[in-house]
């Protein structure tokens, strides 16, 4: 884990000024924190949950320093005895979430926080740039995967991340998408990602002549070599001379691949096909990169071009044409007097608004075995299969349905106990086992690029009371004063 998640300033300012002020006012009473997501990226059909790992790594190592407290003290606004407060700060809240991999709909509370109001409050910034930032890369990876149908994905976006973190977490995230593995040799040693990559045009440049280049690379590393054939010309000159030194490495056993980094990808590839197989090197690899992304991939599979591996950078672990992921951190109940509340936000976009009180998520499915809906529920209901449910959008208007679940899954599950974690975490490769297996559950029209259909994420009959209720009574109390 890089070492700034570790330290307790990696936090907005106005969480450390509102925890003085709870501090001063004694306001420890415990809470209950959601974190949720209002909407897909890339105008998408679903995404998936990433950065569970990270956060509770983080949470258990969340601590001020002796030098962090005298930075704090010199911005003149906390008092001495705060900042002794804060030297014996850690994390003693429970944490339950969903599994990371997991397939996520807006509005789902998938990860939810309950400790004392200081904590839970001082976290915030840590909760929402652990589980962004890398959900919203490993949605874009599982998208750019799904589109090469399900084919093998490189991600070496390492120099053009945002920044050394960034470039981690997202190799991190992009292989929880998909991926096969990365370039960035740092996120090989810290996650056990496989690490991927041969030469650079440079490589070919510093040679006399370009089959000079292929000669020695092919020297060095007979066991891992893929030639990068359009430094000059990919038909004129690099195929031919990636044939000439194939044929040689060959004859001492060892297989090769070529790599496409610029031109007409599609016209390339099946001339360059066409001449490896006539050459005897049906079991050459085509390796094509170059500003790709899920729509360029899929177009090119939908059109049958020979590629073997996707070489995806930018596009994949900036997020593209999608900045950032929509997660929120939100209070659904407080127990300021020995018995929760459950509070809300309202907002004139129903959208905005929120769903009160402890939830739990469910997710229901249909004889065949396909994800129908998942279901939002008070955290003592228990959803079970073969009963009747009506259930209720979770904007608390008048849409609604009734479903027989022929089996229910509980989505949501306790990961930290009083600061300690309750279990060991999965790995990096079981979590992208666990999401390629989770995927198979939706329909195809849930998943497609283009206008997918969307998935339902509903409320039960009690929460639907509940919303109702407190929003009518604030709009009593409104009234009221008016």
């Amino acid at each position: 884990m890089n070492c700034i998640y570790k330290n307790a300033l990696f936090t907005d300012f106005y969480e450390l000024t509102m925890a003085q002020g709870y501090w001063k006012r004694e306001m420890t009473m415990p809470v209950v924190f959601d974190y949720f997501f209002r909407k897909h990226p890339f105008n998408g059909g679903y995404s998936v949950f990433a950065g569970l790992a990270t956060l509770i790594e983080a949470l258990q190592e969340f601590s001020f320093s002796q030098d962090d407290l005298e930075y704090l003290s010199t911005l003149g606004l906390f008092e001495d005895e705060f900042l002794h407060f804060l030297s014996s700060f850690r994390f003693k809240g429970t944490v339950y979430a969903a599994r990371e991999g997991e397939i996520i709909f807006p509005q789902e509370p998938l990860a939810r926080i309950e400790a004392d109001l200081i904590s839970a409050q001082i976290v915030e910034g840590l909760v929402l740039n652990s589980l962004n930032f890398q959900s919203l890369i490993a949605t874009k990876t599982t998208r750019i995967w799904n589109a090469s149908h399900r084919g093998s994905i490189m991600e070496f976006g390492l120099r053009r991340a945002q920044g050394a973190d960034g470039a981690l977490s997202a190799s991190r995230a992009a292989f929880i998408g998909g991926a096969m593995g990365t370039s960035n040799t740092l996120a090989g040693k810290e996650y056990g990602i496989s690490v991927l990559g041969t030469m650079a045009h440079s490589w070919v440049m510093s040679y006399p002549s370009e089959l000079d280049a292929f000669n020695a690379y092919a020297e060095i590393y007979p066991q891992n070599t893929t030639f990068l054939i359009d430094t000059y010309n990919s038909l004129e000159s690099g195929i031919i001379n990636a044939i000439e030194v194939g044929k040689k490495l060959k004859e001492k056993g060892y297989s090769f691949g070529v790599r496409l980094d610029s031109g007409d990808i599609d016209y390339l590839s099946r001339a360059i096909r066409a001449r490896l197989d006539e050459a005897g090197f049906e079991d050459a690899k085509i390796v094509v990169s170059n500003e790709l992304d899920e729509e360029i991939i899929e177009s090119l599979v939908d059109d049958g071009a020979p590629i073997d591996i996707w070489g995806v950078g930018t596009n994949l672990v900036t997020g593209g044409n999608e900045a950032a992921f929509s997660g929120v951190y939100k209070l659904a109940g407080i127990d300021p007097e020995d018995r929760l509340r459950p509070v809300m936000k309202f907002s004139d976009n129903p959208e905005k608004s929120t769903n009160p009180g402890v939830k739990n998520l469910w997710r229901l499915y249909d004889e065949k075995g396909a994800a129908r809906l998942d279901l939002i529920s008070c955290q003592d209901e228990q959803i079970q299969e073969g009963i009747e449910y009506i259930v209720h959008h979770p904007s608390a208007d008048w849409r609604r349905l009734k479903i027989t679940p022929a089996r229910v899954e509980p989505l949501l599950f306790k990961v930290m106990e009083k600061g300690n974690r309750t279990a060991t975490l999965p790995d990096i490769r079981q979590i992208q086992a666990f999401m390629k297996e989770r995927i198979q559950a939706f329909d195809s029209t849930y998943l497609r690029l283009l206008n997918p259909h969307i998935y339902k994420v509903s409320i039960t009959d009690r929460l639907y009371d509940l919303k109702v209720f407190l929003i009518n009574s604030f709009l009593k109390h409104k009234l009221s004063r008016n």
